[in-house]
């Protein structure tokens, strides 16, 4: 079969591949679909010792299934393998298994033609959906999850609040339009690519500023901080901007620098939450979303063949791209 494999460090190959067998318990899917994130470009620039080249990456997919009992349907996957048997996992919150693990990061990812998984793993969707709208059922999850959890210790409704969004990637896209979505009738959201900017202002549902530039949102302003780059630097601008008992909410894990201010969030009472991707009812969720259109029409979403992926990384790695989200199809 043919996949992009990421061969080293800013180096990514279109090749034959050997094609997966499935085992006892596991699908075969002849994938359709597959989005680049955000986790595959850390691999990319080398900074994820998890995923070790040579490694076929990618993990938002769609595809048909090729035998068992779903033989012929189309699915999503649910990248996210866990136990099944830990209190985690029995309490609905699987993301937390400490088994846990995901497809092109040790194990061979989606970025080609065919891929095997357990059948567990496989979620069902509308046969008539795109195949690229149903893809980004993985990032829309991400930010649903984030804002589900702010939810939780937010004091009051979220439509009631006011929002701040950093980063205009697909994580920080979704975040904004499901904030709409759920009433949020103020949102703010800040990106430093002149060319995300320009995507994020036509989504209609906030307004759009320039980090690096002097006019900046209001300090200690906003109720609710997502963070969807999660940098030394977000983290700052986070505790800058989020009022006392607001909640920031921490999604992006670019790096692990200093940022974050203890002493502020400790006065203040702010409330830091950590997220990690999602669960299958968030998935679900977010299927639904998606195919009811409750998303807005999508229409900033990027789509290439696969086998002009190498093309299309290097491109996001440059910064000339301006759709948050580039779907590869095989």
């Amino acid at each position: 079969m043919k996949a992009l494999v990421y061969t080293d460090t800013l180096e990514m190959e279109y090749r034959n591949e050997p094609k997966p067998v499935p085992g006892p318990g596991e699908a075969l899917v002849k994938l359709e679909a597959v989005g680049i994130c955000g986790s595959d470009m850390h691999a990319y620039h080398g900074h994820d010792a998890r995923r070790v080249p040579p490694l076929i990456l990618g993990h938002e997919a769609v595809g048909v299934v090729q035998n068992g009992p779903l033989k012929n349907r189309r699915v999503v996957l649910n990248p996210l393998m866990t136990c099944g048997h830990c209190d985690h996992c029995q309490g609905g919150r699987s993301n937390l298994c400490s088994e846990r693990e995901l497809i092109g990061m040790r194990l061979a990812g989606a970025f080609a033609q065919y891929i095997t998984i357990p059948e567990r793993n496989l979620l069902d969707m509308p046969q008539d959906m795109d195949s690229v709208i149903a893809s980004l059922a993985e990032p829309a999850a991400t930010s649903l999850h984030a804002i589900y959890l702010a939810e939780q210790v937010l004091h009051r409704p979220i439509s009631e609040c006011r929002a701040l969004v950093l980063g205009g990637g697909s994580i920080g896209v979704f975040a904004a339009l499901l904030l709409k979505h759920k009433g949020c009738t103020e949102i703010c959201l800040g990106d430093t690519n002149s060319l995300r900017r320009s995507t994020a202002k036509k989504l209609g549902c906030c307004t759009v500023y320039d980090p690096l530039a002097k006019d900046l949102p209001e300090e200690n302003s906003f109720d609710l901080v997502i963070d969807a780059v999660g940098s030394g630097r977000t983290r700052a601008a986070s505790c800058c901007f989020v009022r006392a008992g607001g909640v920031i909410s921490h999604v992006g894990l670019q790096d692990n620098e200093p940022g974050l201010d203890t002493r502020r969030i400790t006065l203040d009472e702010i409330t830091f939450l950590g997220n990690y991707t999602y669960s299958a009812v968030d998935l679900r969720a977010a299927i639904h979303a998606l195919y009811e259109g409750a998303l807005g029409p999508l229409d900033w979403v990027e789509t290439r063949a696969l086998s002009e992926g190498a093309s299309a990384f290097r491109e996001i790695h440059e910064g000339s791209v301006a759709a948050p989200k580039i779907v590869l199809r095989p």
